[in-house]
């Protein structure tokens, strides 16, 4: 009898043994950038948040570069600086605007391992309406998917007080979502979220870009030799009065996704415009 236990013990532990370990889930590698600068506390938030889904490689402006859209730099060199947060490695900076930033990472920090994966963020003010034309932020996604990487662009509709706690929380559930179903060809989203605590989000809209526009002014002032020089200022007016439109989902409240594209070609006038006398 213990003769016939002990055998059975010994076949079961074999039997366990002899058995391979299966292999470990490849994780996705994730290029992180913004263009509130590598010091910026959104894009500290969006790298710890990707680190947990994802081999984090963080390439972003070594100062702020916020209203930059797609420039990059011409006529001087850019240079790569590793840098250290809380004395570790934290990323790479670039002395350039956030579309160089990915131009570096693509041809030559990442030059053997294409990401899976492209977020920017998370930015200081929301990116609706027309600042989608003007976002460094959006510039980095547009630039990234350029090298055929799913991209997203992050911002907290807030310049002041920020809070990115749940906007890190979602950043890191979209991008499980777009890891899991990719996004079309020359496609990027565009994600908006109010500075609000997440009990007070009411919900998530998949948006258009809406028609909402900065209502802007020069205002003038002299130096101390008595010269002109000028600051650009203005305010946010809501032109939309639906769900459906970004910068009016986030005002009421609601996370607002909006995919784009960077091809701008307005298709229902191009019929119009060949009746034009316009022939050779």
């Amino acid at each position: 009898m213990n003769i016939s236990i002990n055998t059975t013990l010994v076949k079961r532990k074999t039997t366990a043994s002899s058995k391979k370990t299966a292999p470990e889930k490849k994780r996705p590698k994730i290029l992180v950038c913004n263009d509130d600068g590598i010091d910026a506390e959104g894009l500290d938030a969006l790298a710890k948040a990707m680190k947990k889904i994802g081999e984090v490689t963080v390439v972003a402006p070594l100062t702020h570069q916020s209203g930059m859209g797609h420039a990059m730099t011409l006529g001087k060199p850019l240079r790569i600086n590793k840098w250290h947060k809380y004395k570790k490695f934290f990323g790479y900076a670039v002395n350039g605007t956030p579309v160089d930033c990915v131009k570096t990472a693509m041809t030559q920090i990442l030059k053997h391992q294409k990401p899976d994966l492209m977020v920017s963020g998370i930015n200081y003010g929301s990116n609706t309406a027309i600042n989608v034309l003007y976002s460094g932020t959006i510039g980095a996604a547009i630039e990234a998917s350029f090298f055929g990487v799913p991209s997203i662009a992050f911002s907290l509709t807030t310049y002041e007080n920020a809070d990115f706690t749940y906007a890190a929380k979602f950043a890191q559930k979209l991008a499980r979502e777009v890891l899991k179903h990719g996004l079309p060809a020359e496609t990027l989203l565009t994600v908006n979220i109010p500075n609000l605590p997440e009990k007070e989000i009411k919900g998530v809209m998949i948006t258009s870009q809406g028609k909402s526009k900065w209502e802007e002014e020069m205002v003038e002032r002299n130096d101390t030799y008595g010269q002109p020089y000028y600051w650009l200022r203005g305010v946010m007016t809501l032109y939309d009065g639906s769900l459906e439109a970004d910068e009016y989902a986030i005002r009421h409240g609601y996370v607002s996704i909006t995919p784009i594209s960077y091809d701008l070609t307005n298709y229902r006038f191009m019929e119009t415009l060949r009746q034009w006398n316009v022939k050779k």
